[in-house]
């Protein structure tokens, strides 16, 4: 057997069992989503997230059109201009026409993607004039507090949560509402990011208008869902995790007003009937690690 046949069965079987594992942890239908509705995109819980994933859908759908033609046309030429014989072809120095039509081709495809790209880049960063809700989100090394501005705690400050080194601070938001997200740092850049957004952005801190720190959601399907810094920020970067909790709008305004009257974080998720701990992630054991640490510069 020639090794290039050897080869490509060797391929096929391969790619055979890469598509044979994937069906089987995916299950077929969802299989058959993922790897040709979406093109392996994930399944964002945002509208945002939906705008992104057709973005990438039609690029995918243009890159296989164009990979296409671009093998006709091997296949072609390949078969056109086989040899024929020991007579040497008559040999083109120059096709302007031909250089024309492919130094025009790759701008428009260029021109395309880069206008589409624009455009949902605008509509995922794009924000409204009165969003129905608003909550500042404020990052330090190396924790997370959420703040709900148009709320009062009974002592003139609004509702916040704030992660501790044993609790992870819980970020309550309601789904089918439009979500503006005010981020500051205090000290370095850090990045807020939640994987099911399919989105995270920079935390700069200085940025006094506040609006590269701005951004809008729209979550539509609730759960938990973990959220990191995706920004390495010093030592402990590792510990800033938080978590999402999408809940209906009543919960969301139950929440509040649980908060509002004195609960904790804790006890008003468990008055709605959601688990008061983050269930996504867990704190890391900070103290061990500092003891550790201690131990390590004593030696």
């Amino acid at each position: 057997m020639a090794r290039g046949s050897r080869l490509a069965r060797l391929a096929a079987l391969g790619l055979l069992g890469v598509l044979t594992l994937t069906g089987c942890e995916l299950g077929n239908s969802e299989w058959w989503e993922h790897n040709f509705v979406r093109w392996g995109w994930p399944e964002g819980v945002t509208d945002e997230a939906e705008a992104m994933r057709e973005l990438w859908v039609g690029s995918t759908y243009a890159a296989l059109i164009i990979g296409l033609a671009v093998w006709a046309l091997i296949a072609y030429s390949v078969i056109r201009h086989r040899k024929r014989g020991d007579e040497l072809p008559r040999q083109t120095a120059y096709n302007l026409p031909l250089e024309i039509v492919y130094t025009i081709i790759p701008f428009i495809i260029v021109s395309a993607l880069f206008f589409f790209t624009v455009v949902t880049q605008n509509q995922v960063r794009g924000t409204s004039a009165d969003p129905d809700e608003v909550i500042a989100v404020n990052a330090f090394k190396w924790n997370w507090q959420f703040v709900y501005p148009e709320t009062s705690d009974g002592n003139g400050e609004p509702v916040n949560t704030v992660g501790t080194s044993a609790e992870i601070p819980i970020l309550v938001v309601p789904t089918d509402r439009t979500l503006r997200f005010e981020l500051a740092s205090a000290d370095v850049i850090h990045s807020f990011w939640v994987p099911e957004f399919l989105f995270k952005l920079d935390v700069i801190p200085g940025n006094e208008n506040g609006r590269d720190n701005v951004f809008e959601v729209t979550v539509r399907e609730e759960g938990a869902y973990v959220g990191r810094c995706a920004e390495l920020c010093g030592t402990y970067h590792a510990y800033m995790n938080f978590e999402v909790r999408a809940v209906t709008g009543d919960e969301y305004d139950d929440y509040l007003a649980a908060r509002e009257s004195g609960l904790s974080t804790y006890d008003a998720l468990e008055a709605i009937g959601q688990p008061g701990d983050a269930g996504t992630t867990t704190p890391l054991d900070l103290i061990q690690d500092k003891a550790e640490d201690q131990l390590q510069a004593g030696d």
